[in-house]
């Protein structure tokens, strides 16, 4: 699905996240797994990540960064009026996430739902809200993408456990004068689900009881690195915009060197890459708009830059997102 926006301008106004503090070195890992910080640092760029205490969920993490969002766009709770929030680590299956943080929030009056599109899910969130903006069936909407990995991970699997970690990132959306988004490009293979998997986690009846993450490494890296470029290359040409054009490109935190793959083919300079999967490795849904934050705080993020994102992950699920980024208070 592609498709080029029109009509309402919309983009982001408010910007929050939220990571746990415990961290958690890859010379930690090595007391559970075979492994060491040379052979997680050559294969994935990752140092460290952060995951949550034991007593603690998703909406511990995730709650805060909403806050911080409609902190940061000067609005209070009752202003928003749709919330989605993307995770596939719920606190529980229902109540949903989402419905627990707009309680939290005393947004009581806003429609609220989860989004399950694994590490996607932030993008396929964002691409619904605008949506639902555009089509004014909202006002202003919250936007939350965040996961606690750490929670099913297999902590015996050195392929998996040295790439996840936990965070958290929130986003207002809502009609702007100038600026906003431009485009998106959403996409899915289930054919290719088995290769990242959560089995046991729905209806469906595995011999195993257990629910832990499952990945062919491999196959979702040759996926990886096809559609963070093909994704992308579609949402600029959708546009009639180019790599050139991109002043700051927000790539899925999956692996450095998936990066740099992407990187590498699409032509972007690596000065306009944003990258911090060396500090807290793959958060799949929290991924971007942690990414974003960090955008923000090095001054990249000015009004007017042009902001290519992209996500991919479980599903397997991929999804583009380009907007000319809106800074009110520079206005």
């Amino acid at each position: 699905m592609i498709g080029s926006a029109n009509g309402t301008r919309v983009g982001i106004t408010g910007l929050g996240v939220c990571v746990p503090e415990r961290v958690v070195t890859n010379d930690d890992l090595a007391r559970h797994v075979d492994t060491s910080d040379e052979w997680i640092v050559e294969r994935t760029g990752i140092h460290e990540r952060r995951m949550i205490a034991e007593d603690q969920a998703l909406t511990d993490i995730a709650l805060p960064a909403a806050q911080a969002a409609l902190q940061d766009a000067r609005i209070g709770e009752g202003d928003v009026d749709l919330i989605i929030c993307a995770t596939v680590t719920p606190d529980m299956m229902f109540p949903t996430a989402s419905a627990l943080i707009a309680d939290s929030l005393g947004a009581r009056d806003a429609a609220a739902y989860d989004l399950l599109a694994g590490c996607t899910g932030f993008m396929y969130a964002v691409a619904q809200a605008y949506g639902m903006l555009a089509a004014g069936l909202s006002r202003r909407a919250l936007v939350i993408g965040g996961d606690v990995l750490s929670s099913i991970l297999d902590w015996t699997d050195r392929s998996t456990l040295v790439l996840f970690g936990d965070g958290a990132g929130a986003v207002v959306m809502e009609p702007v004068g100038h600026g906003g988004f431009l485009g998106f490009e959403l996409g899915a293979d289930g054919g290719g689900g088995v290769h990242l998997q959560l089995p046991g986690s729905g209806s469906r009846k595995f011999e195993s009881p257990e629910s832990m993450l499952r990945m062919n490494g491999r196959e979702v890296y040759k996926f990886a690195t096809r559609v963070m470029v093909s994704s992308a290359e579609a949402v600029l040409a959708e546009c009639g915009r180019t790599i050139d054009e991109v002043d700051v490109y927000v790539p899925h935190q999956a692996n450095k060197r998936i990066i740099d793959h992407a990187v590498g083919k699409l032509g972007v300079p690596p000065e306009r890459t944003v990258v911090n999967v060396d500090r807290f490795g793959n958060t799949s849904s929290g991924s971007i708009p942690l990414a974003l934050a960090d955008a923000r705080a090095d001054g990249r993020l000015r009004d007017g830059a042009l902001v290519l994102m992209t996500g991919m992950g479980a599903g397997l699920t991929w999804g583009s997102a380009l907007l000319e980024w809106t800074d009110r208070r520079s206005a």
